[in-house]
């Protein structure tokens, strides 16, 4: 679960993760107040109005600006509420701003001395430990630096059971250059950013840029959290945080029925159980000369009601083509699965899109009986290759 970076640094700040002060807010006319608010505790006079939505790039498309004063920052936050904001992260389609960060600036008066780190903590899966990966040169070009420089990434791994070493905070001050009190603030930054990683359950932590003020100080100028769903049932507080206008609705009505959905490009609908065999399934159906329109597993429990949701997701996809079912009976029956797709099939009603079924393990020969008697148009298939053959035959490209 993503996060807004004004809930990511909430959970930062408990941690002990210094950050700017900020006060999200929906209404334009709020952010005089807000500005003002954070003059009074901090005596700055400059403010950041920052879009909040699940994507970076937002300084590059609009979605970031610099206030001088606080009618200037209500200003700027009547622009980005509602703006259909477009980066790199969000397609051409943009994603709508519905709330704002009207936040202290860091950028002292006439500052000069500006130092920007990256910073970033997730799990290296090849390895099974937690990487701490960082850089010297953070910003909004990151990603070229990581093209174009990439000796200019450094890589801190972290062995589980013993977790962040005081050597490899203080190693990591040391590449990025630092000595002092510069020194001694990362160390102190790096420190409490693990915590947070590994105390908030979180899959990945990403600080871009990591400031350093001229007076010496680090701060977390931007953050971007992601949950592990897994673990939300401790964290309750942050399953409250879930922002569902961020995320796909296809996705989101899918979770609804327990069902694994994710939305892809292609023109092959899959309703599919298992991850592995909806993995293989969207091979075949790419190596017929299809593409897969999503990757759906309907678990191993799937009845009539999960398969017909399945069904009314996929079909709200205009560009699917062909769906393609294929179900290996292990805990979940053949037959049960059958007649989950005959009775969601008569629900929906007459379905235009070509429909192929391959049923294979327990009680495959009742299912196939089901599917023949039902009088439903739909193409059957016994192997992988044969129904490989089918998708090949039946989609429009």
């Amino acid at each position: 679960m993503n996060l807004h970076e004004y809930q990511a640094k909430a959970i930062l700040k408990q941690y002990g993760v210094a950050v700017p002060l900020g006060i999200m807010i929906e209404n334009p006319q709020e952010a005089i107040l807000a500005a003002i608010k954070i003059k009074e505790k901090t005596g700055v006079d400059n403010w950041a109005v920052k879009a909040q939505i699940h994507a970076g790039g937002r300084g590059k498309g609009g979605g970031v600006k610099i206030a001088g004063s606080p009618e200037k920052a209500a200003q700027y936050a009547e622009e980005i509420i509602g703006m259909q904001l477009v980066t790199h992260q969000t397609g051409p389609i943009g994603k709508k701003v519905r709330k704002v960060l009207v936040e202290q600036s860091i950028y002292y008066p006439g500052e000069n001395k500006i130092e920007e780190y990256y910073m970033s903590i997730l799990l290296n899966r090849q390895t099974g430990k937690n990487i701490i990966m960082y850089s010297s040169r953070g910003g909004v070009d990151i990603e070229s630096v990581a093209q174009k420089t990439p000796r200019l990434i450094f890589r801190e791994e972290i062995e589980p059971g013993i977790g962040l070493q005081a050597f490899q905070a203080r190693k990591i001050a040391f590449n990025l250059k630092l000595s002092g009190k510069a020194y001694k603030e990362m160390v102190r930054f790096v420190v409490a950013l693990y915590n947070a990683y590994e105390k908030s359950d979180a899959s990945l932590l990403e600080i871009n840029p990591v400031f350093k003020t001229s007076d010496d100080l680090v701060l977390a100028a931007d953050s971007k959290i992601r949950i592990d769903d897994n673990a939300l049932f401790r964290h309750k507080e942050y399953a409250e945080m879930r922002d569902l206008n961020e995320e796909d609705p296809a996705e989101v009505e899918a979770s609804r029925h327990n069902l694994n959905f994710i939305k892809l490009s292609g023109n092959v609908g899959c309703m599919v159980n298992g991850a592995g065999l909806a993995m293989a399934t969207m091979d075949i159906i790419k190596l017929s000369g299809g593409d897969p329109a999503n990757f759906l597993d309907v678990g191993g429990t799937a009845s009539a009601g999960t398969v017909e949701a399945g069904f009314r997701i996929i079909l709200k996809d205009p560009d699917v083509k062909a769906i393609l079912i294929n179900i290996f009976g292990g805990i979940v029956r053949c037959d049960r699965v059958a007649q989950g797709i005959v009775d969601a099939y008569k629900s929906i009603g007459d379905i235009k899109i070509p429909l192929i079924i391959r049923l294979q393990g327990t009680n495959a020969k009742g299912g196939k009986k089901i599917i023949d008697e039902s009088g439903l148009k739909v193409h059957s298939a016994i192997t992988l290759r044969e129904a490989a053959g089918l998708v090949k035959t039946v989609t429009i490209k």
